[in-house]
């Protein structure tokens, strides 16, 4: 897949250099036309600094991208921005303009809105945050995308924008809401226990070949609910890496017969507290 990263560093920005400009010397390109992923990368100063601009922007120059198929907006790291501090916006206004769309990437959760979340084409959504708001996991469970496939959410801590409770995930736990999802990740989670009691013995498992239940706090007690259940062995993969389950449960595990990674075990500290992989 042709892909081009735009990204905008301290010293470019400091110089007037902004991704509308980035966009618009793409766009006149050739290689435009056959473009089919594009990836935004830090616009400058992201932790103040809105994407409205080269979101308009990237409505009005969507004619010279009529092949893109992925676009991620927010791919930064820790050094150019902290994943908590990134400032999102409505970015419904792309799912729109790029109906051709596949796949939708998102890295940050501040103001960021997907209301309404509809798309006829779109088989891959991620969003990857420190603390997902309840607002957004609600427009993803009343979201109208036939296609997806994968959907991989970041759910984090409350100290860094969750609010949600397992009442706001748990409609996710329904079959049939995607019909053709097979792959469901609710990852970084503070309430990653509670999420694995829930979602041992819940029809979505029916339908999905990988469950990714990776980079947050699971313990022995979610662990011990997804072991005795049934459907979780008809799984093709589960993914439970980074997590705090004991040598004695990964034991377990080891003889249970399933294809489950529990790589990257974690220690609570003296006082048993968990944190996720993924927070500020």
């Amino acid at each position: 897949m042709q892909e081009v990263k735009l990204t905008v560093s301290y010293d470019d920005y400091e110089n007037g250099i902004r991704i509308e400009n980035l966009l618009e010397e793409l766009a006149a390109k050739p290689e435009s036309r056959t473009l089919e992923s594009l990836v935004i990368g830090d616009w400058g100063q992201a932790y103040e600094t809105s994407p409205d601009d080269f979101i308009a922007k990237l409505v009005e120059l969507a004619p010279n991208f009529p092949s893109l198929k992925k676009l991620f907006i927010g791919d930064m790291g820790f050094e150019e921005c902290e994943v908590s501090w990134i400032i999102q916006t409505d970015l419904t206004p792309l799912l729109r303009t790029f109906p051709q769309l596949k796949s939708f990437w998102i890295k940050g959760s501040n103001d960021l809105s997907l209301e309404p979340l509809e798309h006829a084409n779109l088989e891959e959504l991620v969003i990857i945050c420190g603390g997902l708001p309840k607002k957004v996991i609600s427009s993803v469970t009343h979201a109208n995308l036939p296609e997806l496939r994968k959907l991989e959410l970041y759910l984090g801590v409350e100290d860094y924008g969750f609010d949600g409770s397992l009442e706001d995930v748990s409609p996710l736990f329904e079959q049939g809401r995607f019909p053709k999802l097979v792959y469901l990740g609710l990852k970084d989670s503070e309430i990653q226990d509670e999420i694995a009691q829930a979602i041992a013995e819940a029809p979505i498992l029916d339908q999905l070949e990988v469950l990714d239940l990776s980079q947050g706090t699971l313990s022995d007690a979610g662990a011990k609910a997804l072991l005795a259940s049934d459907k979780i062995k008809k799984l093709k993969h589960l993914d439970l890496s980074y997590h705090y389950m004991t040598d004695e449960m990964l034991i377990q595990w080891k003889r249970s017969g399933i294809s489950v990674d529990v790589s990257d075990q974690q220690q609570s500290d003296e006082d048993d507290w968990r944190y996720p992989s993924l927070t500020e």
